[in-house]
């Protein structure tokens, strides 16, 4: 008899977590007490709370703050009942969200809310942003952003932070998503999104506030296999502003001062900042390559800092070609020989020459590190494609030798003074 390997998948999970739940931190006869409620959708007349964890078959809930403060120390915790991605308003579903489409949403939003200013869009799948991007128009900002990566954005969650327009909406459709979370939706919008009947589809109101989050500081819970909890409070980042950048110098052991040759310019402080700002939502190691306010290769989560920016910038190369691929041929790069056979081969070797004519879109760039380079060779990677600015936090024993590598090649660099992790 065949096993449907397929109805794990559609199942909602029957979870057991309890419909409130507290955490209470004591010192002696001092204690202070987090409230939460657990939430759910009526959904076709079921009403339940997320579909499943990261895996089917993992009980699973969502629980909003709904009361309690917590200061320790100077850091206070944010205020309860500003709920954003953990009660969304589902407008649309054709199943329960599961915990990675509240997560994702969640990511994206932790990113949107440092970019406020202007129209932006950011996709993430799998916990990490494959596009972000401004625009002059939200539509522009999602083409951007969809453009970065257009593969990755296959089935991930779009966070936009205005209201959702008619030619916004008619790109996302043209593709396949599973949420698209904005603070409202224009008339017509929802008959659109209507017509891809398992596009989850979440209005978040208190988007309006998004900025509001930007020094909020929340618990953030890892739980340990043995039962025990790391418990840290969440990571802000302090230099938004291109006035907060500092110029790059260091001072060896034997003294000698080494400092940066060139400053960026206004349009390379801004990439710089946008980077800095969207590496926030990256999980380190990771290395980014950003220009004119869009993201153009994304490393995440490699192990060593060389490794990573190749990452990022052969991801780069990939993401170019198959854009051209997409434009010329309306097929995606790999497909090309699949489609046109021996012609596709004749397209396929086009395309690449292209791509390594421009570099994969690298010229121009400002690269961005969430960790310091402990030596020349992580910065050399993306100075090799023509980058043009670097950010990261600085505070390594090389320093001088990395300042020295950007001097020589003309490229301005800047600290941070700060390290962006994120686990």
């Amino acid at each position: 008899m065949a096993i449907d390997l397929k109805a794990a998948y559609k199942t909602i999970m029957d979870d057991h977590f309890t419909p409130q739940m507290e955490i209470s931190f004591i010192d002696g006869d001092k204690r202070q007490t987090l409230r939460y409620e657990k939430v759910s959708w009526v959904i076709n007349g079921e009403n339940k709370g997320l579909r499943y964890g990261e895996n089917p078959g993992q009980e699973a809930a969502v629980y909003k703050l709904v009361n309690g403060n917590l200061a320790l120390g100077e850091v206070v915790s944010i205020d309860p009942n500003q709920p954003l991605a953990s009660d969304p308003e589902l407008l649309q579903s054709g199943k329960h969200p599961g915990k990675t489409n509240l997560t994702d949403a969640d990511n994206a939003l932790n990113i949107l809310r440092y970019l406020t200013d202007k129209p932006c869009a950011v996709i993430v799948k799998h916990n990490n942003p494959c596009g972000v991007a401004l625009g002059e128009t939200l539509a522009d900002a999602y083409f951007r952003a969809n453009k970065a990566d257009r593969l990755a954005a296959f089935g991930g969650a779009i966070a936009l932070n205005r209201e959702v327009d008619l030619e916004t909406a008619r790109q996302i459709i043209e593709n396949y998503a599973e949420v698209v979370v904005a603070p409202e939706f224009a008339p017509g919008v929802m008959d659109l999104f209507a017509t891809k009947k398992n596009l989850r589809v979440m209005r978040i109101g208190n988007m309006a506030n998004l900025q509001k989050f930007v020094a909020q500081r929340v618990v953030d819970f890892k739980s340990l296999i043995d039962g025990g909890i790391v418990a840290q409070w969440s990571f802000v980042p302090e230099a938004r502003t291109p006035a907060q950048l500092i110029p790059a110098e260091c001072v060896q052991k034997d003294g000698t001062v080494h400092r940066i040759k060139r400053l960026p310019t206004e349009k390379e402080c801004e990439d710089l900042i946008f980077g800095w700002l969207v590496e926030a939502g990256v999980t380190s190691n990771s290395v980014l390559y950003v220009k004119d306010g869009a993201t153009v290769g994304i490393g995440t989560g490699e192990q060593d800092r060389v490794g990573v920016a190749e990452i990022a910038r052969d991801k780069a190369y990939r993401k170019h070609a198959d854009w051209i691929s997409w434009c010329k041929h309306g097929t995606p790069y790999n497909e090309l020989i699949l489609k046109f056979g021996e012609e596709g081969k004749k397209f396929r070797q086009e395309i690449d020459e292209q791509t390594k004519a421009e570099k994969g879109g690298l010229p121009g760039c400002a690269m961005v590190s969430d960790a310091f380079f402990p030596f020349r060779d992580g910065a050399e990677v993306g100075i090799n494609e023509g980058i043009t600015s670097i950010v990261q936090p600085g505070g390594a024993i090389r320093d001088w030798d990395v300042i020295d590598c950007c001097n020589d090649a003309g490229v301005a660099m800047v600290f941070t003074g700060q390290r962006s992790f994120k686990h």
